[in-house]
């Protein structure tokens, strides 16, 4: 599995995914933290989110990025459709997918994407590139969910995770 792939799910420059996730209570999921903007709950879910809009336009949907950022993280209705465990779920297929792109051939990496947006609809990058951005979106958020888990009294894991 190249360096790429491994950003999504196995263990490279952070804690695999799976294991940042694991061990974690609905309650604990939906805890708010003094000063944090949002829960642990709504930083994956916002992950996810945008987790799909990247693997649709890899995918040749012409997915458009929300007029506003606050549209990517979740409203009570989607918090109430959607427990901790499906989003876990959800979120970590999605990573198992995007690795799997990433570990295709090289043309396929190159093939452009429109990755429409309000303030700039003609965007366009390379499979690739989408990927890269993709996988440091993850990895900032995953870090803030780490970052609340410490706080949480949560971290490491029970499968392990970086403590220094």
């Amino acid at each position: 599995m190249n360096e790429l792939a491994l950003t999504f799910n196995g263990d490279s420059a952070h804690t695999p995914p799976s294991h940042i996730l694991e061990n974690l209570s609905e309650e604990m999921a939906h805890r708010r933290i003094a000063a944090a903007p949002h829960s642990i709950y709504a930083e994956v879910w916002h992950t996810a989110y945008w987790q799909q809009v990247m693997l649709d336009r890899v995918h040749g949907r012409e997915t458009p990025s929300p007029e506003h950022n606050a549209m990517s993280f979740p409203d009570e209705a989607a918090v109430q459709a959607e427990g901790w465990a499906d989003l876990c779920a959800r979120f970590l297929r999605g990573a198992a997918e995007a690795a799997a792109i990433a570990g295709e051939d090289e043309e396929k990496l190159q093939k452009a994407v429109r990755c429409p947006a309000p303030w700039n609809p003609a965007r366009s990058m390379t499979v690739r590139e989408q990927l890269e951005s993709f996988a440091a979106h993850n990895a900032y958020h995953l870090g803030r969910v780490v970052l609340l888990r410490q706080m949480m009294g949560s971290w490491p894991p029970p499968s392990g995770g970086l403590t220094w």
